[in-house]
């Protein structure tokens, strides 16, 4: 009886719990896609940054050894005068996610993006999740060689 009790119970929570995280899975991936994704590569815009990455938000860069961290002020900053300075359309841009993996309030997603159907990018994104959604604390990456 009490077996019979336990798998009742958990057939009705691991679903619950398991469209809980598809939500957050597809909330995540909305939010990459929007602020990153488009905001920085796509349809470049400060704002679309802005609304998605959390304003602590730091991208470690490694070049020659030495790591620094880019504010989202100075990449956001960066991104509005080159769309401001603009003339013809951007390279398409394609991009696959390849893992997002939900734990709580944490989440870390990689992200294979591609520009002008050349693979530039594998990024991996930090997520938290606050009060008013997910957005990016963080973000590491490794660029691919033009070939």
């Amino acid at each position: 009886m009490r077996n019979g009790v336990l798998m009742v119970a958990a057939a009705l929570v691991l679903p619950a719990l398991a469209s809980g995280a598809e939500g957050d899975v597809e909330a995540i991936k909305a939010v990459v896609k929007a602020a990153y994704v488009d905001g920085v590569h796509a349809k470049p815009s400060a704002a679309a940054m802005r609304a998605g990455f959390h304003p602590e938000f730091r991208m470690l860069v490694l070049k020659d050894g030495a790591v620094s961290g880019v504010t989202l002020d100075e990449w956001a900053g960066r991104i509005e005068k080159g769309a401001a300075t603009r003339t013809s359309p951007g390279p398409e841009i394609r991009h696959e996610f390849t893992t997002v993996d939900v734990t709580g309030n944490a989440a870390v997603v990689r992200l294979e993006l591609h520009r002008g159907g050349k693979h530039t990018f594998t990024d991996y994104l930090s997520l938290y999740r606050f009060a008013d959604g997910w957005k990016i604390v963080s973000k590491t990456f490794q660029a691919h060689p033009a070939s």
